[in-house]
């Protein structure tokens, strides 16, 4: 009896093994959460907030729960017994040599190198491009842990001076500091509190725009407002700068401005928003002359790309939602006498450049580029021939450019730079990458699929060569949808994991998004937002019914505007998939607009201090719509501390009212909550790698697959 009693048990433990093994965890016991009594009435529409206290991440409460949260995240990560070698083929992918497009300053280049596993990557300058590169700023000396990045060099006019921005732990804030290039000596020139804004140099000094110091504790969640523009003369304090430009009765109104490359005029523009802006002009022969207004309605986006003499060349979306490029004189700016130099297209013109004597213009064609040489008068010269479809970066120069240089990569192929001479408009490849895999092993390509009111949607989709259709496939569906940004095809090392395990990497390219200009912007923005995420589900639909994958073979993901796309998608639609990772993303959309800079997405979203608006927001919002009823998908939501574009307090309640509503879903539903770390720029590879080992290493163990490293 004894041994029959033995044996049933063992084969219950036995059973109880399999069963555990293939569900992964038994069930997950999350941090409790206090809950507090606060109800916001909007319109007459009574809303709860219970963890509105996370919205101090500065208080000693809300940092014990990012740490009750972080170990219960990094237990079940611990468990996943691939995870190490995941981390390991990471490494191994991002160990080559890296480089940045160069560029030419006055008789030097310069160029971003990183040598493979750097943190930062590292300015270098050559007298001539045969000649020994040289080390010119090193940011992985600024901070022991990488975490301390170079956010943006500017040169003065005459290359004597490098204005440089120095940020820490990923925030938005950064200070500026001034190198003589001519003894490689720092100034004693250092400018605090600069949020959004660049050097504007003129010969002996530079203009920049910053918003008032925040309260302390406000550093990182304080509404910024009132931003002022100010010229700083070399040698001098920043507290005797002077103010050039505010606008005190409209404080949330953003000045950003910039100078010419002669150095004769500088250019004031106005935002209000993330859509939108004022241009204004002034001569700076002249100290006392006034701003010359050229659009003064914040009806589209307008930006000034290059002057001969009193004659200037704007790029504008007016009267051209793909936009155009034109000219007018600042004796007579008025929009009746603009002169079309490159007129609207059926493609999407999104940059031009004068290098030397040539006009170079980049198009869009169903979310790929192509490039253009022309006159400067916009005569047509030539068409630069390209390795195959893909996305191109660079081509920018100077007056006195002979050659300018231009990036290229796809899905299954890493930036390649070349170089082209303005003069025979031929390419001669200058830079290669050596990482570490076979590309000719996969398949990428663009489809297209039909949305739910018939809009046909680009989809692109990269795999092995040898993959079935047999909807077993592990699948990863990425898009963003907003704020006029378009998708396009990228490299990324971290997508091999995926693709050498099998798996199919798809982005879809949105309406909201900036692929086939501002028609396709504004189809997916304020009351149009739905349509963003109904693109979405058709495009996982799209997968499922070609035999790529299946809800159980899919993850989505996100980030910023794109991880409130995926936590929207995950509550209107959670059976359609197994894994999700809504990053860093916007889910209060009834309080998003009283953090940082969220007002200025106002534009983008509508408020809800707006009634119609405060409707819309409430239907979609991700915090606002987690069905309690719902089978959610395996969730790990990732955020940063020092996230100060879209504070962590969006994805700390979010995962609170998951974790509460779903307490019994058999999913794990995490947050991931990274240190020293802010909304994307300036992280350093090695919390690069760790994150997206964590990311794989999650999307594999919930779906039941091996790896096969």
């Amino acid at each position: 009896m004894n041994k029959t009693k033995t044996y049933i048990t063992t084969i219950i433990l036995i059973v109880l093994f399999i069963f555990t093994a293939k569900y992964h965890h038994a069930k997950i016991t999350y941090p409790k959460t206090k809950k507090v009594d606060v109800v916001d009435t909007y319109h007459g529409v009574s809303v709860k907030d219970p963890y509105r206290w996370l919205e101090d991440d500065q208080s000693g409460q809300t940092n014990r729960w990012v740490r009750a949260q972080n170990r219960i995240t990094n237990k079940f990560l611990k468990k996943i017994p691939y995870r190490d070698k995941i981390k390991e083929r990471l490494t191994e992918l991002n160990d080559y040599k890296k480089f940045s497009i160069p560029f030419q300053q006055g008789d030097k280049f310069y160029f971003y190198k990183n040598d493979g596993l750097q943190n930062q990557w590292v300015l270098y300058t050559q007298d001539n491009l045969e000649a020994e590169p040289k080390v010119l700023l090193d940011p992985n000396t600024f901070s022991d842990d990488g975490t301390v990045a170079l956010r943006g060099t500017y040169f003065s006019h005459d290359s004597q001076y490098l204005g440089y921005g120095v940020s820490s732990s990923g925030s938005d804030w950064k200070e500026f500091y001034i190198l003589d290039l001519s003894s490689n000596q720092l100034l004693s020139d250092h400018i605090q509190w600069i949020k959004f804004s660049g050097m504007a140099w003129t010969e002996t000094g530079f203009f920049y725009s910053t918003f008032p110091k925040p309260k302390e504790g406000e550093e990182l969640s304080g509404t910024n407002e009132n931003s002022k523009v100010y010229y700083h003369e070399l040698g001098t304090d920043q507290s005797t700068d002077i103010l050039i430009y505010e606008d005190t009765e409209h404080p949330r109104h953003s000045p950003y401005v910039s100078t010419t490359e002669d150095n004769q005029f500088l250019v004031l523009y106005q935002s209000k928003g993330t859509h939108g802006n004022t241009v204004a002009i002034k001569d700076l022969n002249n100290p006392d002359s006034p701003f010359v207004s050229v659009v003064s309605d914040f009806d589209g986006d307008h930006g000034v790309v290059h002057n001969v003499g009193n004659t200037f060349y704007m790029m504008t979306d007016r009267n051209a939602p793909k936009k155009r490029l034109v000219s007018f004189s600042i004796n007579n700016p008025e929009m009746e006498n603009w002169i079309d130099i490159l007129p609207e297209s059926e493609h999407t013109l999104q940059s031009v450049s004068f290098p030397g004597d040539k006009l170079i213009a980049i198009y869009m064609v169903d979310a790929q580029d192509k490039a253009f040489v022309h006159k400067q008068n916009g005569q047509f010269l030539k068409e630069v021939k390209l390795p195959s479809p893909g996305s191109l970066g660079g081509f920018g120069g100077k007056k006195y450019s002979k050659e300018v240089f231009y990036s290229f990569e796809t899905f299954n192929h890493p930036r390649t730079i070349f170089r082209f001479d303005l003069n025979s408009l031929t390419s001669k490849l200058h830079k290669t990458s050596g990482v570490a895999f076979s590309p000719e092993d996969y398949v990428t390509f663009q489809s297209f699929y039909s949305s739910k009111d018939g809009t046909q949607i680009p989809i692109f989709i990269t795999h092995k060569k040898s993959i079935k259709l047999d909807n077993l496939n592990p699948t990863l569906l990425y898009a963003y949808g907003g704020f006029n940004i378009s998708m396009q095809p990228f490299f990324s090392t971290g997508n091999i994991v995926l693709l050498e395990n099998g798996g199919v990497y798809a982005l879809a390219c949105l309406r909201g998004g900036g692929e086939y200009g501002d028609s396709w912007h504004k189809s997916g923005m304020l009351e149009n937002k739905q349509n963003v995420f109904n693109d979405f589900i058709a495009g996982a639909e799209y997968l499922i019914n070609s035999g790529y994958t299946s809800p159980e073979k899919l993850a989505v993901r996100g980030g910023s505007n794109g991880g409130l796309l995926i936590g929207a998608v995950m509550n209107q639609r959670p059976d359609l998939f197994k894994v999700a990772f809504p990053a860093v993303g916007v889910m209060d959309m009834l309080r998003y607009h009283q953090f940082t800079i969220g007002w200025a997405w106002a534009v983008e979203y509508g408020s809800s201090d707006d009634p119609t608006h405060f409707e819309n927001l409430l239907s979609y919002s991700p915090l606002h719509n987690i069905n309690p009823d719902a089978l959610y998908p395996a969730t790990m939501v990732t955020t940063a501390d020092h996230d100060d574009r879209v504070v962590p307090a969006h994805s700390f309640k979010y995962a609170a009212t998951l974790q509460e509503k779903r307490f019994d879903n058999p999913n794990p539903l995490l947050i991931r909550i990274e240190t020293k770390a802010g909304h994307g720029a300036g992280k350093p590879t090695s919390k690069y790698i760790e994150e997206q080992a964590d990311i794989w290493s999650f999307m594999f163990y919930n779906m039941d697959e091996e790896i096969n490293f």
